[in-house]
């Protein structure tokens, strides 16, 4: 720890994904919720182009204002993060005097969603540079953010799964009466998605064969690999896991699931598109969910187990698909979800007992008791 009596933590947010202002949404809202008493806080963003500075530590510039999306202002003096870990100082340059170091860091906060922050990339960064960070390491980052290995993963460790096609962009030139085919195979409508992007952009829910070319083309403006899925009759649920805190002997304690929560879609949409999440009253968000509770157990209980069969840590928000005869499906896994003032995975833990404060805390002591490296 550095010699400053309160704990150093670089909040990371923005990035180059196409959710960079929600990532600056989350983090203004962890900067506004940070106990400035235990942690003294240095707000890192990352412009759209992938440039690193020091922000300016103000939440109020992190929200969304009458439809304005936020985002990191580049012209701010630039930060550079070696990754030696001998070296775990931040230095920022400005132009206007000489650079300087920031100091020594003693965790991170990487609240970045999508490619390029959660995806194993800025993990693999913060493990070269010896540094502890909240959320999964490099391969669970990686698995989980792409849609197709994680339905893989998820299914090799017995956990339900819908149906669905992956199309690579070489699939969908060379093979293209084929993937057409596999995907009619599913069943209309489908929803077709890229396989490594969040918040629900880029995604469209196709009725019929003659709207495929437009999804597809809409998919990969985003990401070059696809994934299309069957649609599922039932109701949108989802639970927060949260890393089991280490105890005695630095034993690790076993992963713990929140109350679910219930998503409602109203009106005239199709689906929980980015609109509906973050621009529009559309949504009716019910925490807790009012479920059975022999339902509710089972979508804890698989919560934990997708959990687990990723290899997450720290954190992770697991949706589900809870059909009419009781049945579930686990939709994805989202090892860094939300912390924006609607998220659910803060509002689910809220209703469990843990407050926002409370699960910042709980997220930053973790990530500083785990050891770096292979684990």
């Amino acid at each position: 720890m550095s010699a400053n009596t309160k704990t150093r933590v670089a909040v990371i947010f923005g990035g180059r994904s196409s959710e960079h202002a929600v990532s600056c949404v989350s983090a203004g809202s962890v900067l506004r919720a940070i106990d400035r008493t235990a942690y003294e806080v240095v707000p890192i963003g990352i412009s759209t182009e992938g440039g690193w500075v020091l922000a300016v530590d103000d939440p109020d510039q992190l929200v969304i204002r009458d439809g304005k999306l936020p985002q990191v202002d580049a012209t701010r003096p630039a930060v550079v993060l070696p990754g030696d870990p001998t070296a775990r100082a931040l230095t920022v340059f400005d132009e206007s005097q000489p650079s300087g170091a920031l100091g020594e860091i003693d965790v991170v906060f990487p609240v970045l969603h999508g490619p390029y922050g959660e995806d194993g990339t800025i993990q693999g960064l913060l493990e070269m540079a010896d540094l502890p960070y909240v959320g999964s390491g490099v391969l669970s980052s990686a698995v989980s953010m792409d849609k197709a290995h994680m339905k893989v993963a998820l299914a090799g460790a017995g956990l339900p799964v819908c149906d669905y096609v992956v199309v690579t962009a070489r699939r969908w030139k060379t093979e293209n009466a084929a993937v057409r085919d596999e995907i009619a195979a599913l069943g209309w409508p489908v929803f077709v998605k890229p396989a490594r992007a969040g918040s629900s952009v880029g995604i469209t829910k196709v009725k019929r064969p003659e709207d495929l070319d437009a999804a597809m083309a809409a998919a990969q403006e985003w990401d070059p690999k696809v994934i299309v899925e069957a649609t599922v009759i039932g109701r949108e649920i989802e639970c927060g896991v949260l890393e089991g805190v280490v105890g005695p002997e630095g034993v690790q304690g076993a992963p713990e699931a929140s109350v679910t929560a219930e998503i409602r879609v109203l009106g005239d949409r199709e689906f929980y598109d980015f609109e509906a999440k973050y621009l529009d009253d559309s949504t009716e968000l019910t925490v807790p969910a009012d479920l059975d509770e022999e339902v509710a157990a089972k979508v804890r209980a698989l919560s934990v187990k997708a959990f687990e069969a990723l290899s997450c840590e720290s954190l992770a928000r697991v949706d589900f698909f809870v059909c009419p005869d009781g049945s579930v499906l686990v939709n994805e896994v989202n090892t860094m979800p939300g912390f924006t003032p609607v998220s659910m995975f803060p509002r689910m833990w809220a209703a469990t007992g843990v407050d926002y404060p409370t699960l910042i805390d709980r997220l930053l002591s973790t990530a500083l008791q785990r050891r770096s490296g292979l684990r």
